[in-house]
Order: structure tokens, then sequence, then C-alpha cells
């Protein structure tokens, strides 16, 4: 599928033609569930949040202009679908998202074809991952998974979520001390050392 191919199905969808959206959530809709899955943990509830991001799109593709690309805009959606499902129930659930790992938070859980010693202990740290994720708010597990699933840039999810680039980086840094915290406390997790740490002081 070329670009070309997909900015003409969202040309005719804008103009109300269903089976022109259909090639679009076709195209779409593996990528959107993988989003509503880590942002929601239940099945039926990841389902319920892409088939809303789809309903919305749907809806508001005879205003969407293109400043940000189609893919942006139903990311912005979707994500957003989840929040508000998980703000209407209540429930802070997450899934065992990726490895986390980045320049402020080294989570190392890549897989280096473990023996069953090692294996038992990832699958202890992903738990434990897991239930830090838990304890996230539905905001910052959104832009944790955007960054970490997707490896959007900071600048992408800001373009995503419609948020400044500062709120991104507060949030994200926000969310990964609260998990670095949560897997402190349970044991599974230790810290740089003073020199690490030192080295690593002021990366964006």
């Amino acid at each position: 599928m070329t670009e070309k191919q997909e900015q003409i199905w969202i040309a005719a969808a804008q103009k109300g033609d269903q089976g022109a959206f259909e090639a679009l959530v076709r195209l779409y809709e593996k990528r959107v569930f993988a989003l509503t899955s880590r942002m929601c943990r239940n099945p039926a509830d990841a389902e319920e949040a892409a088939q809303e991001a789809f309903l919305a799109a749907w809806q508001g593709l005879p205003f969407f202009r293109g400043d940000a690309s189609f893919s942006t805009w139903l990311y912005r959606l979707a994500s957003n679908a989840c929040v508000d499902l998980l703000r209407r129930e209540g429930r802070h659930q997450a899934a065992a998202g990726p490895s986390l790992d980045d320049e402020e938070t080294a989570l190392d859980v890549a897989d280096r074809g473990p023996g069953p010693q090692e294996a038992a202990e990832r699958r202890e740290l992903k738990e434990q991952i897991e239930q830090g994720l838990q304890a996230l708010t539905p905001e910052h597990r959104q832009v944790l998974l955007l960054r970490e699933m997707h490896q959007f840039s900071y600048d992408e999810i800001a373009v995503t979520l419609d948020l400044d680039v500062g709120t991104v980086k507060s949030r994200i840094n926000r969310g990964r001390k609260q998990l670095r915290k949560f897997l402190l406390e349970s044991g599974n997790f230790s810290p740089p050392s003073p020199s690490k740490e030192t080295g690593k002081e002021g990366c964006k």
C-alpha cells in the first residue's frame, strides 16, 4: 500500500465513501488494537476503545485537514479513547509493557536467550513492571507506551496527544520515576552507580 493510495482512501472517506474508510480500518486496525491493548489490558476494553477511536475517526474525517498524518491523528483518537474509558470505569489497568529502556531508567529485560533460572527471574520482573504500570495514571501510561512501544519522539507524542513538548517530557519523566520507585521497592531493580548517574545527568 502506497502513501498515495492512503491519501486516495482518506479523500474518498471524507466524502462519505464507507468502502474507502473500511480500507483505512483494515490498514490500521492491528496497530490501533496493539496500542489500546497495552493501554487497557482487558481485551474487551481494548476492543471497545479501538471501536470508539474508529467511530470518532469516521465522524471527524470531514474536519481532518492533514496538519498531522492520518496515523498520528488516529493514534491520538485511540489513546484518548483509552484514557476516557479508564476514567469512566475508574480503573488504572496496564499491560505488561516493553522494556522501557532509556537513558534515564534502564530496565534491561531484552531477550538474550536466558537459561531457566534467568527466564524465571525475567518473568517475575515483567510481572513487576506490569504491576508498576497499573499504579500509573492513564495519562502517564499513555505517554510511556507511545514512547516505548511505538518509539515516538517527544515531538511526535506532543503532536499525537495535542500537548506541548514540556508536558510530554514531564509526564514521561514522572511516570518513569514512579515505575522505577516501584521496582526498587519490590527489590527487582538495582539503582545505577553514582558514576553512571553522574554521566547521565542532564540527558534529554
